[in-house]
């Protein structure tokens, strides 16, 4: 019961005042919503997140680490990828004898040609304050605008509003004149404030079919409110309170292939829901409880921020704790449950992060199922977030350094277990034009929580898709000198570059803690723009290539470069941006698309590559996506923004 009380106190994600140094004073809850029916609190929980026994799996040991940067010798070389992920993978990364190309169309077709290099990436300070700390980030499309936003619980930021009015603190006389929600240029690090009445703290969201972000939850005033942010030079957040039929406090949106939007979970409401349309309220009436939430719960949650993801096959995965399940969205009912993944609690606030692996479509793609996988890594143990926020004095305890990653459209699904060269909770893993995976930010010991997690993990670390057998899957790659702790988060940018911003592990924006609150923006450069690469890069001419396109139809992107193309050495990706927030990226997809025919010359250096558009809108949600063309493995100068349609 001690436990219990504690956590009745300090569990909730604090706020404004501090108290010997240690707890904080918290507001109420948002009131008004009703408590879920038969929801008892965590007393009538399961304690041990579901079940710690384990499951089928395949373990392999790949512990390899790197040093830093080797300077950038490049070489051309081709990799077999025929060796399946959990084959054991031992040597030097950098050094893959050549094999002949078999295939056409690039990975996952059998090989790839791919410039390989000892260049480890490249940190460069983009915007040093950018108003606020990225607690929630995405990048916008056709604007290629980054919007990032906090919380208003705080009422303070590092940026005054431009004028009046000024947000009033609801409940209080008291008036909010600071910023928390902006929107920079990805290019030129111009900054332009956005005005916000109700919470976002720990909220969610989507990019509709036209593009427009759709954000879901909060806190307190924010939890049941739909809030929508268009596309235009002046265009402001358009925000309904009282939308949702719970609170969604830590809760996860999903995009369906009709483009409708579900959300699940949240602190207290082991439930989902369809978000409703534009103007519309739920009631208590369209929210479907969910047992597996309850199932799942620890007595300090670990299930929170669920891992969801809508499989090639139209349902949605949903992995909680050390849990996962897929679920029919069109029957409402749980079709097949998956091995448990041991080890740690993966989700908020034992935070481990995860991602989609890259689709890999054919040519004329006609199979009935196209594989879909998942990557989990990182995490703590179950009470890491005891140890750490409600013990006294603080123990953090050391994270997780294992990857899992299963095929979710398999029922016979075995995690293939993995280990990365170092520790990593509260991390990100962005998906790269290529198909590998940047596993980026983060701490390597303690929980998500405020002040409790400790030494940060500075080094990047690249895991390879695939490999042809001879090769470390992981290469440590050059640090950051920033911190990126608790609220860390990312973006992939049109030029292939990845945008870092966040890290508060502060209740407020506080500079003279251990890990001051961080507004400074940076760039990440990864392995594939070593300068001596940049003979690979394509450029696409945007206004001979087609940006709307129907779902199987063929269509057309062309491209410019100096010399000849092997067609062998091409790969075309699309590439769905994430809302990004505590360690994990809603809705990013990485799609490799067939390449139909390849046209040489048609016009003196410009080559057309006729794509098949992906068939339906479970393979590919309908709305926006960056369009990358990659040579040798090198991402084209600039992406395209192409729309997929019904």
């Amino acid at each position: 019961m001690a436990l219990l009380f504690w956590r009745g106190i300090i569990i909730l994600p604090l706020l404004f005042v501090y108290v010997n140094g240690e707890h904080f004073l918290y507001p109420k809850r948002h009131v008004g919503k009703a408590e879920l029916a038969g929801y008892k609190g965590p007393d009538s929980l399961a304690v041990d997140g579901g079940g710690f026994y384990s499951g089928p799996l395949i373990a392999d040991d790949d512990g390899s680490t790197a040093s830093g940067n080797a300077g950038g010798t490049t070489e051309v070389t081709v990799e077999n990828l025929g060796k399946a992920d959990g084959d054991n993978t031992n040597g030097n990364a950098n050094s893959v004898e050549s094999t002949k190309v078999a295939a056409k169309n690039g990975i996952g077709n059998g090989n790839i040609v791919e410039a390989k290099t000892t260049f480890k990436g490249s940190w460069e300070l983009f915007v040093e304050n950018a108003g606020v700390s990225a607690m929630h980030l995405i990048l916008l499309p056709s604007i290629n605008q980054a919007l990032m936003f906090d919380a208003t619980v705080w009422k303070i930021s590092k940026m005054k509003l431009p004028g009046p009015p000024c947000r009033h603190v609801e409940g209080t006389n008291e008036e909010d004149c600071y910023v928390h929600s902006i929107l920079m240029d990805v290019e030129t690090g111009k900054i332009r404030p956005l005005r916000l009445n109700y919470d976002t703290w720990c909220s969610s969201g989507a990019l509709d079919i036209n593009g427009r972000l759709v954000s879901t939850g909060g806190y307190n005033n924010g939890s049941d409110t739909v809030r929508i942010l268009d596309l235009c030079d002046t265009c402001g957040w358009e925000e309904y309170p009282g939308a949702l039929g719970n609170g969604r406090w830590y809760a996860t949106q999903v995009t369906l292939g009709d483009g409708r939007f579900m959300v699940f979970g949240g602190r207290d409401f082991p439930t989902y829901e369809f978000v409703p349309p534009q103007g519309q309220k739920n009631t208590l009436k369209d929210v479907v409880d969910f047992n597996f939430l309850v199932e799942t719960h620890d007595p300090v949650e670990n299930n929170l921020y669920p891992f969801v993801y809508l499989s090639t096959d139209g349902n949605v995965f949903i992995f909680a704790n050390n849990r996962s399940v897929l679920l029919n969205p069109n029957t409402q009912t749980i079709i097949h449950e998956f091995p448990v993944l041991p080890n740690a609690a993966r989700n908020y606030p034992a935070s481990g992060s995860a991602c989609l692996l890259p689709i890999m479509l054919k040519p004329n793609e006609d199979r009935r199922v196209i594989p879909a996988e998942v990557l989990i890594c990182g995490g703590a143990s179950h009470d890491a977030y005891a140890k750490a926020d409600l013990q006294r004095p603080k123990v953090f305890l050391p994270g997780n350094t294992d990857c899992a990653r299963l095929d979710i459209t398999k029922r016979n699904g075995k995690w293939k277990i993995i280990n990365m060269p170092s520790a990593r909770l509260l991390g990100d893993m962005a998906v790269l034009p290529t198909g590998d995976v940047l596993i980026v930010n983060g701490a390597k010991t303690g929980s998500a929580g405020w002040d409790d997690a400790r030494e940060p993990n500075l080094n990047p670390v690249l895991y390879k898709y695939q490999t042809d057998g001879t090769g470390s899957k992981f290469t440590v790659l050059n640090p950051s000198n920033i911190p990126r702790m608790y609220h860390s988060s990312f973006a992939l940018l049109p030029d292939a570059k990845i945008l870092i911003a966040g890290s508060n592990t502060n209740p407020g924006y506080l500079d003279d803690a251990l890990f001051p609150t961080e507004v400074r923006v940076e760039k990440f450069s990864p392995h594939y723009l070593d300068p001596n690469l940049a003979m690979f890069r394509q450029d696409i001419i945007v206004d001979k290539s087609n940006n709307q396109v129907k779902y199987g139809k063929k269509f057309t992107v062309q491209i410019r470069r100096n010399g000849e193309i092997d067609q062998q050495k091409l790969q075309v990706t699309i590439y769905s941006p994430p809302f990004v927030t505590h360690g994990i990226s809603m809705n990013q997809r990485l799609i490799q698309l067939g390449i139909v025919e390849f046209n040489k010359n048609v016009t003196s250096n410009t080559n057309n590559i006729i794509l098949q558009a992906p068939m339906n809108g479970n393979i590919a949600p309908p709305g926006y996506y960056m369009l990358f063309v990659n040579y040798n493995g090198v991402p084209c100068r600039q992406s395209m923004w192409v729309q997929f349609l019904p």
